[in-house]
């Protein structure tokens, strides 16, 4: 019960859909079974409020505490409103864990082929949602002295990744979490990021098979080869992680980024 005591709002905490049924499971899903395991009081929040249902649902069948909350991280009125419920439920905001990223299903391109709206829109969900999330939680998180603020990158932001849009907002979400860390340790908050690498999720894969028109195995195979341990990563690796980066395990990290990517950030030229 590493958890035990504490709030936890993911965003992004829902399940996306598959048209097969065994695709593997999300982060954003694993990481809410996960802390609401280790004794958390979870907010899902998710733009599919049917998706965040459902996980707020087994999580509640598990015998955990969890909430379900419809929210479009591109409206600030409706992060607010998702903080609001989390504090309104119970009383505090003990971990703010940012997990909303598009890249490919957005429009995401070369830079030299990028349309100025899909970029606009990348950036605005992958990174304005988490600057307007830290906004309007940290008053709270600063009042109560504690909290910690977990925010999703990727191996995107340090490594060679062909489109634009995301590579430079998850390089952005590496500097805003130095900024939320330095800028509030005297609080007690800490902020802290993790870089997956390749993750076998639906967004990750089944996105493009979609859009290259290829198979899911295809598409997870040439993932899976550029991987130095030589394989894909799952949800669970990632949700491990969180839960140690979001626990009082981790009381003295703060202002750093870990990689979860299978050594794949090791590789120098």
């Amino acid at each position: 019960m590493r958890l035990s005591g504490k709030t936890a709002l993911i965003f992004g905490g829902g399940q996306a859909t598959s048209d097969d049924p065994k695709a593997p499971m999300g982060n954003g899903r694993a990481v809410a079974l996960t802390y609401a395991r280790e004794g958390a009081k979870v907010m899902i929040a998710d733009r599919d409020i049917a998706a965040a249902q459902s996980v707020a649902n087994e999580i509640v069948a598990a015998g955990g505490t969890a909430l379900a909350q419809a929210c479009d991280v591109l409206q600030e009125t409706e992060i607010l409103a998702a903080i609001n419920a989390t504090t309104n439920a119970w009383g505090t905001l003990d971990v703010l864990h940012n997990n909303v990223g598009l890249s490919i299903e957005a429009g995401d391109a070369p830079i030299t082929e990028i349309d100025a709206d899909a970029f606009d829109h990348i950036m605005r969900l992958n990174l304005r949602a988490m600057v307007l999330a830290a906004k309007h939680a940290l008053p709270i998180m600063r009042e109560q002295r504690s909290g910690v603020i977990l925010n999703i990158s990727s191996i995107a932001a340090t490594e060679t990744y062909p489109w634009v849009g995301y590579k430079a907002s998850k390089a952005a979400i590496l500097a805003l979490t130095e900024q939320q860390a330095i800028q509030n340790a005297e609080y007690n908050i800490r902020a802290v990021a993790i870089q997956p690498g390749m993750i076998d999720t639906v967004m990750a894969v089944d996105a493009r098979a979609k859009a290259w028109d290829q198979p899911r195995e295809q598409v997870a195979a040439t993932r899976a080869a550029k991987v130095p341990m030589g394989r894909q990563g799952t949800a669970q690796d990632v949700a491990n992680a969180a839960l140690f980066l979001a626990s009082d395990e981790a009381s003295f990290i703060s202002g750093i980024s870990l990689r979860v990517d299978g050594a794949s950030g090791c590789r120098v030229g």
